[in-house]
């Protein structure tokens, strides 16, 4: 085997087709006892080999992931052609491949869908005599597969059908759901109505409930151990095998575990209702025992996926999942298959099965989700509401009721208008002397109405997600993440706050005035996290909200108020762009302007105010990748979550779709990206199954070009449509056949449309993705380590994600802040470490006893190395430091001593930086140039100010007097005094760059993803 592999490795280089068809072909081969091979003649040969004597088979249709209604239908039609067949009674199907994915608020429109869809299934299985299983692997599929399955057998013309559910003992939920099925089953009964199935199952999806719960920081779902699961199994066996039980509900079992299997068979005999219970076992997993429980238990019924060959990589999933049971030491078969050689095994499994007996009638509870997770000492992220319960969905029902008519905020919003340049003035005079006092407070003080208004943040989930949808029309799987992500900050910058009193070789002075200038698209999230880092930064601020959000503003510092942050230190004003805001831009008493939005506008500032320092987060033209080495199923989900949430209007959108090599011809691939994308349903955010809201206004300007005009050689895969008068409500786009340096392929457009380019190599797709001006977030998708390695060290962007969408950044896991066009200023990245500290000023505190090159070793290695603080196993979260290519600017009055230590930190993080200074530097000066090893130029003012701005882009550590023109929104100026702080010195002279990779397939630890070296030195320039 290994000699084929190696020889199949070689030919592939010479002739990939032919050995890639050969290598499925043979992987067919190799599973074939466990997957069959779903076309009609090769399957009445296996059904004809399988089913004999007391054996029968379930069939379940397997296929490519169901993106899109396309394929759903698809799916379900299959399946009718299986239950069509003359050797078929027994089909299983899960409702979730019988319709597109649904928005998980809309368990009422999903329900509706489903059963429509169902009912061609339902009928065909009454007129030919099969058996209809609903299966379900989530856990988030539990009360939607239940509330479909009692719907539509509820209908009268189902009502004398027998069909069949499954319910998963892992989750402590079962129990409940066997109960209200038991109660709906006996009055369907009592009207004359035929008994249903019930199929106990264990539960195969443990992994992925595992990453489920670890990602969103939700209590997992299952039970926590194998032992309480073979409880929790027997409970639910005594519970349903009793004569009036089973008059309604009979039982399949489904299990390998022969204990389990001889339990339940006795426990059926002993209360007289064998007759309402089978067996149920694994394809390829029962050979050697299930002649034996035919003699003693009666018929065994094969659980039995059947594939077409060329979706035979589909079932990966599937096969990972059964050789993961196999594998676990835990599992009945794997014992079984070590009993052979020793006898202890089974020995075990016995121990095992008593310890379940003895556990039986402990008292449990009847779910785990819903119930927050106690909190650690640390920082954790603020978990979003869990639509997988009823009180949450019901919660998002009273929301979605109340957005139509809301006012909330208006009166706020009102009472914050400022009508001229006089009003503005005031507002300023309050916020210096507000800024006094509120810098005067320590790091411990603000950190604790900070960390207050976290928790108002989280009472108030309620008000803010209902003004976000309706005045921003924002969904609700948009809105509530939203305010997890503002709860997360003030608890965060909290921590950021008390740690300006540790850092060495500094103290921190407080700016007086923060301007905060935030989009509408985050409307909340933004403003709130800018807000609460200049507060924590000891800084006064006066928050200029987007007109189009003024309420959600409002709501947003009244929550901050409400917390205890003085009003006189959080002003909200509410003006026309010109003349009040311009006037707030321009005023010299704002020290700082934090702004969240366009280039263009960051350009405008800085025009407004030469030498403004501008903090600021502007545009990105995001792109994908995808490779040939990709799961294409996988990376059509991200694509399109990441193009079209919000309806594209988020900074980090997907806006461009590169495709490597064969992926650029994959018929399937394209087929899967336009069934997703048209199946996505489009609607207002009242509408709980909306998963595409509406736009923030009607389009204007590159919008109207994106969504309407193609350029030369482009075509529509999809083409987007305005749904209603307003022109607000648009499906979305998708453009192939882009060019490289067209306007699709460079412009922004901020809404639902994606442009689609080719590559031939990987290389070539990292050069489209760099070839725009803006380095905000980028994606890769790829099962390639050496790939992703590549891609990591040539892609220029501040977030970079693989295998997962682009979007969504989270708290400390992915801090946000981008490369090139996408950074404005000398900021760091929002939800980092470093952002508080950046918007304060800082003096200089000598340190002990220590020199400045072990200040600078120890920062290196402390503050500087590569982090995981999340730690998640699913995900590796990696805030990495590159080199930025900074250059020194010596001005006049430049103190040798600051120059000094200024050059030994450039020099510790790149040898290659530049210097230039402003004069022919005097004897000291030199001395210190030269013993640096970095190249120094002698440059004027004026000279190398008109270099600066003729950049692109630019970053500067300046010492001394530098020339204030030379502050562009292009050339970011690290200017602040030079204090004995490594760690603050240091900042200047690299980039920070956040990596998130999913580590895991299908929930089995990726050995990819770990086998990727994040670590390795790169430059950003």
């Amino acid at each position: 085997m290994r000699g084929a592999l190696r020889l199949g490795g070689l030919a592939a280089h010479v002739a990939p087709r032919p050995t890639v068809s050969a290598a499925r072909a043979a992987l067919r081969h190799m599973v074939s006892h466990l997957v069959l091979d779903s076309r009609p003649r090769h399957l009445t040969r296996e059904l004809s080999r399988l089913a004999h004597g007391s054996v029968r088979v379930n069939l379940n249709l397997l296929g490519e992931a169901v993106l899109g209604t396309e394929a759903a239908r698809e799916r379900r039609d299959g399946t009718i052609a299986l239950i069509e067949r003359l050797d078929v009674d027994y089909v299983s199907l899960k409702v979730s491949s019988v319709v597109a994915p649904h928005s998980p608020w809309g368990l009422e429109d999903a329900v509706t869908a489903i059963c429509d869809e169902l009912r061609p299934v339902y009928r065909a299985a009454a007129a030919h005599g099969t058996f209809v299983n609903l299966d379900m692997e989530e856990y988030r599929d539990l009360d939607l597969t239940l509330t479909v399955f009692m719907r539509i057998l509820s209908e009268p013309e189902f009502l004398s059908l027998h069909a069949g559910i499954v319910l998963q003992a892992y989750l402590p939920d079962a129990m409940g759901a066997y109960t209200r099925l038991l109660e709906w089953a006996s009055a369907r009964r009592a009207q004359g109505g035929a008994p249903v199935k019930a199929r106990i199952v264990k539960g195969a999806n443990l992994s992925m409930e595992r990453v489920d719960a670890e990602w969103h920081g939700w209590p997992l779902a299952t039970w926590h151990t194998k032992l309480e699961t073979d409880a929790h199994y027997k409970r639910l066996l005594d519970a349903a095998l009793t004569p009036s039980a089973t008059e309604a509900v009979r039982i399949g079992l489904a299990g390998h575990n022969l204990f389990d299997i001889a339990y339940a068979h006795l426990l059926a005999h002993e209360r007289g209702v064998a007759d309402a219970m089978d067996v149920e076992m694994l394809l390829g997993m029962a050979e050697r025992v299930a002649p034996a429980i035919c003699a003693d238990v009666g018929a065994v019924r094969l659980y039995t996926p059947v594939v077409r060959p060329q979706e035979f990589d589909v079932a990966i999933a599937y096969l990972v999942r059964r050789l993961e049971e196999v594998a676990n030491p835990q599992n009945f078969l794997s014992s079984a298959f070590r009993s052979a050689h020793d006898p202890s095994a089974l020995h075990e499994e016995e121990r095992r099965f008593r310890a379940a007996v003895c556990t039986v009638a402990h008292a449990v509870p009847g779910r785990h989700r819903g119930t927050p997770l106690p909190l650690g000492s640390g920082f954790s992220n603020q978990p979003d509401r869990d639509p997988s319960t009823r009180a949450a969905r019901d919660w998002a029902s009273a929301v979605a009721g109340r957005v139509p008519a809301s006012q909330l905020g208006v009166d706020i919003a009102a009472q914050a208008w400022v009508d001229d340049v006089a009003q503005a003035d005031a507002v300023l005079a309050r916020a210096v002397e507000a800024g006094i006092a509120w810098g005067a407070t320590s790091p411990a003080e603000r950190a604790g109405v900070l960390e207050t208004a976290s928790g108002r943040l989280e009472q108030a989930r309620t008000a803010l997600v209902e003004v976000m949808a309706a005045e921003a029309g924002k969904t609700l799987d948009q809105a509530d993440p939203e305010v997890s992500e503002v709860v997360d900050f003030a608890a965060y910058y909290a921590r950021s706050a008390r740690a300006l009193a540790d850092v060495r070789g500094a103290t921190a002075v407080p700016r007086r005035v923060t301007l905060v200038t935030p989009p509408w698209n985050f409307p909340v999230a933004i403003p709130g996290g800018s807000v609460l880092a200049a507060l924590a930064a000891g800084s006064a601020v006066v928050l200029k909200p987007a007109p189009a959000v003024r309420r959600c503003a409002a709501v947003l510092a009244q929550c901050l108020w409400d917390a205890g942050v003085p009003r006189e230190a959080l002003q909200l004003v509410d003006c026309a762009e010109d003349p009040v805001g311009c006037a707030l831009v321009a005023d010299a008493r704002v020290e700082q302007v934090i702004l969240t939005g366009a280039y263009e506008t960051a350009e405008l500032f800085t025009r407004l105010r030469p030498g403004l320092r501008l903090l600021a987060e502007t545009s990105g033209k995001n792109a994908i990748i995808v490779t040939p080495s990709a799961d294409l199923d996988l990376a059509v989900r991200d694509v399109v979550q990441s193009a079209f949430g919000h309806a594209g209007q988020k900074c980090s959108a997907a806006s461009l779709l590169v495709l490597v090599g064969s992926v650029g011809t994959s018929k399937r691939f394209v087929r899967q990206l336009r069934d997703a994308a048209s199946s996505l349903t489009v609607g207002m955010p009242q509408d709980l199954d909306s998963q595409v809201g509406p736009l923030i206004a009607p389009p204007t300007g590159r919008l109207v070009s994106g969504l309407t005009r193609l350029g030369v050689g482009e075509r529509w895969l999809l083409e987007p449509r305005p749904l209603n008068a307003e022109r607000t409500l648009w499906t979305p786009g998708i453009r192939t056949g882009v060019r490289p340096g067209s306007e699709a392929h460079l412009t922004e457009y901020f809404g639902p449309v994606l442009s689609v380019m080719t590559a031939p190599t990987l290389d070539a797709a990292i050069d489209i993705a760099n070839g725009v001006a803006y380095g905000l977030t980028s994606g890769l998708q790829s099962l390639d380590a050496g790939e992703i390695s590549r891609w990591l060290e040539r892609i220029e962007a501040g977030n970079l994600y693989v295998n997962r969408g682009i979007t969504g950044a989270i708290v400390q896991r992915q801090p946000f802040g981008g490369w090139k066009r996408s950074a404005v200023g000398p900021g760091a990245k929002a939800g980092g470490p470093h952002y508080v500290e950046r918007l304060s000023g800082w003096a200089a505190d000598p340190v002990p006893g220590a020199s400045w090159d072990e200040e600078l070793v120890a920062s290196l290695a402390r503050d500087y190395a590569p982090q995981d603080p999340a730690a998640l196993a699913c995900e590796r979260n990696v805030l990495r430091y590159v080199t930025a290519g900074t250059e020194i600017r010596v001005g006049t009055r430049a103190a040798v001593a600051d120059v000094a230590r200024v050059v030994a930190a450039a020099a510790a993080v790149s040898p290659q930086t530049r210097v230039t200074v402003a004069t022919r530097p005097d004897a000291s000066l030199a001395a210190v140039l030269e013993a640096s090893g970095l190249s120094v130029t002698v440059e004027d003012d004026a000279a190398w100010a008109a270099r600066m701005t003729a950049l692109p882009q630019a970053r500067v550590r300046a010492v001394g007097q530098v020339p204030s023109d030379a502050r562009t929104a292009s050339v970011a100026i690290f200017d602040d005094p030079v204090t004995m702080s490594a760690r603050l010195e240091v900042f200047p002279f690299v980039k920070e760059q956040a990596i998130s990779i999913t580590a895991h397939r299908f929930g089995t630890p990726s050995a990819v993803a770990h086998d990727v070296d994040v670590t390795a030195a790169r430059s950003a320039s």
